[in-house]
């Protein structure tokens, strides 16, 4: 079978001209099946990549996991020149293209990491059309050598890849990304294609006025990722929490857990290391040589759980991640949809789960108060908490509330916390009106301000010394809460804040009222409030309810009971492979693949180049070595 570096594309720099839409249908299709291994086109990938290979512009809008980097690999491949590629993120470039080259495809990478000798190599091999795709940081855009080598060689398109960093009041803004719009002027016959799993309406406007692509044709896919089983949880000691979660339901599993600060971030994977959880830190504050390593061990290895800042994780191709916890409220929507993608992009079962209480409210509320900007950053910064506060509270399908904020309509899923156990409600609007009047006596009869718990100590009656020493058990109010707990008081007050019956003030995290609680406080305004149901622990079938924390992997649910060892043998071979190669386990074969290949069992080449995923680089490579570990898994010679 002959090597794909060859068949991918001619090594002519300056071959015919762009294949017409009919001709390229079928080429592109051609390149799926013999570069990629796949028999057909996912939902707009065909439309998207024929409009590329015909010369057109593109603004793609698809999730995570929906397939975008084959709608600018295959036009590449298939369009003469090279495909250069803008990503976000130097220190993943190594292990896309790593990905591309084990599929038989040219790819290469200019960054700060390489020394001299590296670079000229590449640039030797783009100027001499022996690369199908070059990968390039945006910083590089804007030093005019770069510029200078590509204007010397042929440029097939340019791939815009997280296409949000150019969004100035995004969550990933990027200043590099602000200089692209220039692209266009400098190489007007170019077509450009620029990708993002996440952007509001707002946020896909911004990006097409600021990349000149607003005569491109824009291609919205859904954003919904029904793989994925969104949850929220009242946080009550988070880190026993998730290591409940992880213990079972995910024990084995790749995943990533985000945290707000540093500190939390070591606490948490000191945590979980202690209890038999292969915890790795990310934040900043590390060394780089530090966060590099940890990084490769996420990527390269199986069942590593990252615990990160939220400095990690964009452009991360790793597609077995099967969970992402948060142990603090994301700033955004935009924010938390982005992380949660991370989870499940191979399309099997995943878990997005989030620890959220009243302190979250609280910090991220002073967090906007204090921020750099005006008044109209701090307003948006809120519009923003506000949308997650939603998403938090909400009784309906958190998918719906999810997608609608993307706008796009959608039913119940079914496969969230609020569908498989609902959510009660009840009439809060007594309590509201006790806690407000709390509040209010505070400020007018003593010229006080304090936080949710001393404010709960006096509707609960409590003499504690601090209680006493303020005469607040001399406050009308006092005593008059005793009807709820302190964790339904807690989340009367999460709740109020979350409406904007309440608000934040000062260093000091204490409350005051709005324009809004003379509403309450009049007997104007219902105040309906969520009440969420204990609920049992959840024995998972994949890890047979254990908890014993060993992180021993447990068997896959979704496999015949006799295809288990096979997937098994199937993976450590991978894992010894990959090792040997010093590449990510992933670059050798997805999951799915290989759960296919141990339940359909081919005997013979041609069988396994039917399964999904096996193009015809990876069956040369590895068809063989496959072959022979089936039949001693069936006990052949």
């Amino acid at each position: 079978m002959a090597d794909l570096t060859e068949t991918a594309r001619p090594a002519d720099p300056f071959p015919s001209p762009s294949p017409t839409p009919d001709a390229a249908g079928s080429e592109a299709l051609g390149c799926l099946r013999r570069v990629f291994g796949y028999d057909a086109f996912r939902g707009d990938q065909e439309a998207i990549i024929e409009h590329v290979v015909a010369g057109g512009d593109a603004l793609v809008l698809m999730p995570t996991g929906g397939g975008k980097s084959l709608c600018y690999q295959i036009p590449a491949l298939v369009r003469p020149g090279v495909g250069v590629v803008v990503s976000p993120l130097i220190a993943l470039m190594q292990d896309q293209v790593d990905a591309l080259r084990a599929l038989g495809v040219r790819a290469g990478f200019l960054n700060s990491t390489q020394d001299a000798d590296e670079r000229r190599m590449v640039e030797a091999e783009f100027l001499a059309g022996e690369l199908d795709l070059l990968y390039l940081a945006p910083e590089r855009l804007r030093v005019e050598s770069s510029l200078r080598l590509l204007d010397r060689g042929k440029i097939s398109l340019f791939a815009i890849d997280e296409a949000h960093c150019v969004a100035q009041w995004g969550h990933d803004f990027r200043p590099d990304y602000l200089a692209l719009s220039a692209l266009h002027e400098r190489w007007p016959d170019v077509p450009r294609i620029a990708l993002t799993a996440t952007a509001t309406e707002a946020t896909h406007t911004e990006i097409a006025s600021r990349l000149k692509l607003q005569d491109a044709r824009h291609f919205v896919a859904s954003f919904d990722r029904p793989n994925i089983q969104y949850r929220i949880a009242p946080k009550n000691d988070p880190k026993k929490q998730l290591l409940e979660l992880l213990r079972t339901e995910h024990a084995g599993d790749a995943g990533v857990v985000y945290c707000l600060s540093r500190k939390s971030v070591e606490d948490t994977a000191h945590f979980l290391a202690q209890h038999g959880i292969d915890a790795l830190p990310y934040h900043a504050g590390l060394d780089a040589g530090t966060r590099a390593a940890n990084q490769a061990r996420f990527l390269r290895e199986d069942g590593v759980v990252v615990v990160a800042t939220i400095a990690f994780g964009m452009g991360i191709d790793k597609p077995d991640v099967r969970f992402v916890a948060h142990l603090d409220l994301p700033k955004s929507v935009e924010g938390y949809y982005q992380e949660t993608g991370r989870a499940g992009r191979d399309g099997l079962p995943s878990t997005a789960w989030l620890a959220y209480g009243l302190q979250d409210v609280v910090q991220q509320r002073k967090m906007i108060d204090g921020s750099e900007g005006d008044d109209a950053h701090r307003r948006r910064l809120a519009a923003h908490l506000d949308a997650m506060l939603a998403l938090c509270e909400t009784v309906e399908c958190r998918r719906v509330r999810l997608l609608a904020y993307f706008g796009q309509a959608s039913g119940p899923c079914g496969n969230c916390d609020t569908c498989l156990t609902p959510a009660e409600t009840w009439d809060g609007t007594v309590a509201s009106q006790k806690f407000l009047s709390a509040v209010y006596r505070l400020a007018r009869e003593r010229r006080q301000k304090f936080g949710a718990g001393q404010i709960i100590d006096i509707l609960l009656g409590k003499k504690t010394a601090k209680v006493v020493q303020h005469d607040h058990d001399g406050l009308t109010v006092f005593g008059i809460g005793t009807e709820l707990s302190v964790a339904q008081w807690r989340g009367v007050v999460r709740q109020l804040l979350a409406q904007g019956l309440l608000a934040v003030e000062g260093d000091y995290g204490t409350l005051v009222l709005t324009e809004a609680s003379g509403e309450v406080l009049g007997g104007r305004r219902e105040v309906r409030l969520r009440s969420e149901p204990e609920r049992p622990a959840r024995a998972s079938a994949k890890s047979g309810g254990s908890g014993s924390g060993s992180g021993k992997r447990a068997a896959p649910v979704d496999l015949p009971a006799e295809a288990v060892p096979v997937f098994e043998a199937l993976r450590a071979w991978r894992a010894a492979t990959a090792k040997e190669q010093g590449v990510p386990a992933y670059v050798i074969f997805h999951d799915a693949t290989l759960r296919e290949i141990a339940t359909a069992a081919p005997a013979s080449l041609d069988a396994l180049a039917g399964v999904s995923g096996v193009g015809e680089s990876k069956l040369a490579k590895h068809g063989e070595r496959i072959l022979e570990l089936l039949a001693e898994m069936r006990g052949e010679e």
